[in-house]
């Protein structure tokens, strides 16, 4: 059981039961609250040591988990609490010297108990439509007919043990592809090389730089933002890499065979920037899917969004958990209010505006067919940012 805050009304602890998988919506407006509820669920996670927890970070403010929280020790006694950090393990996608701006940067958060491992994406594990999307063409284009004939016989030749020279090489053998086409795909695979993001030489899973003792915070903060931009890319391959080996290790486990892919929890701070509504987006899919047929493999999710409005309602609409911090905007409140049951007696609307102060939130969980208003636990480890 994850314990998520009290009960306004009568003081009594609230838990989330983390026995079955879970869809988790967090939202709220900026600075009411949101992500720090998201690190308070994430150390209780971590706490019950029985699930992989990974937490999407575009703002670059998880890695202070790493660190006790001792400016708040005396709010954290009044709740029989004591400040902790937690081992924290900061993927970064390519090298941490280059995209942090220097080795004294590194050191420096290693004094603090952050690890670094460079996460770098394998080309086998980026779909034709994940290379389409990132170089902005379609994958019925002449560049994407072309990636995506390149990529098929480049699995069908060496499996997953394929890498971006190879991609090009194949694509320079397409007797069919013209040679504008040609020159101009293998010239932006040349470009996508310099990134520093893909690995070169080596297949290594994803799961392999994921680790059960940590809290594994991928920063996405330092690389470059927008819908087709490269951090979707990033979010797109893990959410397939990480269904897939989890979906083959539900099946052994059915089987009574051996696993070593336990359950994960994905946490996604921003969410609306991976899964946006009314817009196309290169994650969007792997979530909705992540979301909608996770439950039965053991996959869980903790979406959270400042924009609710912004989310798209596929995503949204399959939530078993609310967690709603004050919201002013009258869009975002409606896009929530969408989601009233018969069981909480009156609108979401209703309790969102009883929010009187940070840190109080409206809590609904579905399974339990319950709506209450209560206060966060504080958080063990330092938060981040301006939460």
């Amino acid at each position: 059981m994850l314990r998520v805050g009290r009960n306004l009304e009568n003081d009594e602890d609230v838990y989330i039961d983390d026995s079955k998988s879970r869809v988790i919506v967090v939202c709220g407006k900026r600075g009411s609250g949101k992500s720090y509820s998201m690190g308070t669920l994430a150390e209780e996670l971590v706490l019950q040591g029985k699930s992989l927890a990974v937490v999407v970070d575009p703002m670059g403010i998880f890695h202070t988990m790493s660190q006790p929280n001792e400016p708040q020790n005396e709010l954290l006694w009044s709740w029989g609490m004591n400040a902790r950090g937690f081992a924290t393990r900061l993927l970064v996608p390519g090298n941490p010297v280059e995209r942090y701006g220097g080795e004294d940067v590194i050191k420096e958060m290693e004094k603090r108990d952050v690890e670094f491992k460079s996460l770098e994406l394998n080309p086998s594990d980026v779909s034709p439509e994940g290379w389409c999307e990132t170089f902005g063409f379609g994958v019925n284009d002449p560049m994407g007919i072309a990636i995506t004939k390149a990529h098929l016989k480049c699995k069908k030749k060496w499996g997953n043990n394929f890498f971006i020279p190879d991609l090009i090489d194949v694509i320079g053998s397409d007797s069919r592809a013209g040679s504008t086409t040609k020159d101009a795909l293998s010239n932006k695979l040349d470009i996508a090389q310099t990134w520093g993001m893909f690995s070169e030489g080596t297949y290594r899973s994803l799961l392999d730089v994921l680790s059960m003792d940590h809290i594994n915070v991928l920063d996405l903060s330092v690389i470059h933002s927008g819908r087709y931009g490269r951090r979707p890319l990033f979010v797109s391959t893990l959410v397939r890499d990480l269904f897939s080996r989890r979906s083959i290790a539900r099946r052994r486990e059915e089987l009574e065979l051996s696993s070593d892919v336990p359950r994960i929890w994905l946490f996604i701070d921003e969410a609306h920037q991976f899964a946006p509504s009314g817009k196309s987006s290169l994650a969007k899919e792997g979530i909705i899917r992540w979301v909608k047929e996770g439950r039965q493999p053991g996959l869980s999710m903790v979406i959270a969004s400042q924009q609710p409005s912004a989310l798209d309602m596929e995503v949204l609409s399959q939530w078993d958990v609310i967690l709603s911090h004050s919201m002013t905007t009258r869009v975002d409140k409606s896009a929530l209010n969408a989601l009233t049951k018969d069981y909480m007696g009156s609108e979401l609307k209703v309790f969102i505006e009883k929010i009187a102060r940070t840190g109080e939130a409206v809590f609904v969980d579905d399974f339990e067919e319950r709506s209450l208003m209560i206060k966060v636990a504080p958080r063990r480890s330092r938060p981040g940012g301006s939460e």
